[in-house]
This record gives structure tokens, C-alpha cells and sequence, in this order.
């Protein structure tokens, strides 16, 4: 703000005022009575003062637009210049004509306060470019901090919705498999039952059509059965497993399967989706056997003993 008030007043200073440098040949001659400083511009300013103003007017005026604080700067000052000073920062083109002026005028002390001005906006802006650069590096980290809640969220919709499948296959895998036992009934009657009269023909009409309305509601509920004879025998799963699933009770010889092949079905198995409800307890073939040898097959002959 200092430097914003202090630039706005030289430029009101300089842009109110048509003066021109002094010749070299002018009369007027006024020596700086000033301190030594280092400062380039001030190494420079050896020249005189303005010869209209004088050096010490010219001086006074500099200082008061440079402090509206200051008493010249009450008295002396118009109206039109102390509101000029609230003007906006003039841009650096501006503020180098300002500082030509100064160093033709040889006021020194407002060569001193325009560096310093020039001094603070080179510091501001250093500091406006770290802030800059520290703000850039929020906006990356928070952008990976998005990235990341992102990807972390995804994850968790995916993982929430497998539990949620899991949990639904298992409560549904939990009725139908407390409902196989009445499929197992209505196979194992179907197996028995031999019809002799027409009443009897009805009931079993009457009880195979429930069971196909039963079949229907467990194939809508995607459960399907494991498929068993004259398939290879497969232990080796386990219940999440979506190949066959056999229970071997039984072994057996067989000319008409290969070794490892199933014979035949005692009881069906399910599954539903990709997890199995029950494996089918099967009978499984162990080939068609080892052939007999020829001394097996033909009976034992007496020896006779030639006395």
C-alpha cells in the first residue's frame, strides 16, 4: 500500500507539471547538499535542480507528494494533486519516465523513494510468485488427493457390490438348498411309483405338474443341476467352484465308460450361479478291467501218475 501511495503521488507530480531540464547552459546553479549513498541513480544525479522551482521547492514538493502525511503536503499541495494520489498504481513505463525526470532534475530524494518503490514491487513480486508456486503445488496435491478418493471410492462400490452379490447368492443358496430335500422326494416317486389304475394316473399327473411349476422357479432363481453321466468324475473343487461336483460312492467296472468317467446318478446336485449348493452323489467307472490271464480262464487238469 506504501508503495501504491507513494507511486500514485510522483506520478501525480510529474504528469500536473510541464517542465523541461535545465541547459547546461542555464545561470541557476544549485549544489545537492546531500548525504552519500550507494545507490546508482543517486551516483548519478549530479546535475542541478530545476530552475523554476529551485532545488529546495523542488525537493519539498517531491517529498510531499511522496508523503501525503507530511505538513507541505497539507499547505502546499492542490486539491487536484492530493486527489491524483489516490489514483491506481501507474504501470512501470509510466514509472520510468518518472524517474528520468527525477534523475534530469536532479532530485535526488525522489530518485531514493522511486528505487525504493521499484525495490518493494520487485519484492511483491518475488512473494506473489511463491505464493504462486505454493498455490500450484495445493492445487496438484489436492487434484492426487481427488485422484486418489476417486479411485479409493471405485474400489469400495466394487468391493461393496461383490459383498452384496455374495451376500444374496448365499441366502438364496441357504432356502433352495433347505428346499432339495422335497426335489429328492418327487424324483425318488417318480422312480417308484407304478401306475395301475386311472385314478392313479391323475395324481400323478396332478403331482409331476407341481413339480415342473417347482423345476421352473428354481430355473429362474438361475439354479441348475450337475450334470453327472458320462461326464469325468471331478472331486477337486471346492464350493465356489462352477465345474462338475461328484461325490463317489460307488466304483465300478465298465466296458462302456472309460476309468474316471460317471456311470451313474443316486443323488442330484445343484448349483446356483457360481456357487454350488450340493455335489451329485454319483457311481464312477474304473475302465473296462484287467483281462484275465489264459491259465486263469481255462479249469486245472489232474496230473496223471505214469507208474
Amino acid at each position: 500500500m506504501a508503495a501504491s501511495a507513494s507511486l500514485s503521488s510522483l506520478f501525480s507530480l510529474y504528469s500536473h507539471r510541464s517542465v523541461s531540464c535545465p541547459s547546461p547552459s542555464s545561470k541557476t546553479s544549485y549544489n545537492l547538499l546531500l548525504q552519500p549513498t550507494t545507490t546508482p541513480a543517486l551516483k548519478a544525479c549530479s546535475q542541478l535542480g530545476n530552475p523554476r522551482f529551485g532545488n529546495k521547492g523542488f525537493r519539498k514538493e517531491t517529498r510531499s507528494s511522496l508523503n501525503p502525511d507530511s505538513e507541505a503536503y497539507n499547505e502546499d499541495e492542490p486539491s487536484s494533486e492530493r486527489a491524483a494520489s489516490n489514483k491506481p498504481r501507474p504501470d512501470m513505463k509510466s514509472l520510468m519516465q518518472l524517474y528520468k525526470e527525477a534523475i534530469a532534475y536532479g532530485d535526488v530524494r525522489a530518485i531514493y523513494e522511486i528505487e525504493n518503490i521499484l525495490f518493494r514491487i520487485d519484492k511483491e513480486k518475488i512473494e506473489l510468485v511463491d505464493k504462486v508456486e505454493a498455490l500450484s503445488a495445493e492445487v496438484s496435491t489436492g487434484k492426487e488427493k481427488i485422484l486418489r478418493l476417486q479411485a479409493d471410492f471405485d474400489n469400495y462400490r466394487k468391493r461393496s457390490e461383490k459383498e452384496r452379490a455374495s451376500v444374496r447368492s448365499d441366502a438364496q443358496g441357504e432356502v433352495i438348498e433347505s428346499l432339495l430335500p422335497m426335489v429328492d422326494s418327487f424324483e425318488r416317486a417318480k422312480q417308484q411309483l407304478k401306475i395301475e389304475t386311472e385314478m392313479e394316473k391323475k395324481i400323478d399327473t396332478s403331482y409331476q405338474g407341481i413339480y415342473k411349476q417347482f423345476v421352473e422357479i428354481m430355473r429362474s432363481l438361475r439354479v441348475a443341476a450337475v450334470p453327472t453321466v458320462g461326464k469325468p468324475f471331478d472331486p477337486s473343487c471346492d464350493l465356489n467352484c462352477v465345474t462338475q461336483m461328484h461325490e463317489a460312492i460307488a466304483r465300478e467296472e465298465s466296458h462302456e465308460f472309460k476309468e474316471g468317467i460317471v456311470t451313474q446318478e443316486f443323488r442330484r446336485g445343484f448349483s446356483i450361479g457360481d456357487r454350488l449348493i450340493r455335489p451329485a452323489m454319483v457311481k464312477v467307472s474304473t475302465g473296462p478291467g484287467r483281462k484275465k490271464p489264459l491259465s486263469e480262464q481255462q479249469p486245472s487238469v489232474a496230473r496223471v501218475d505214469n507208474r
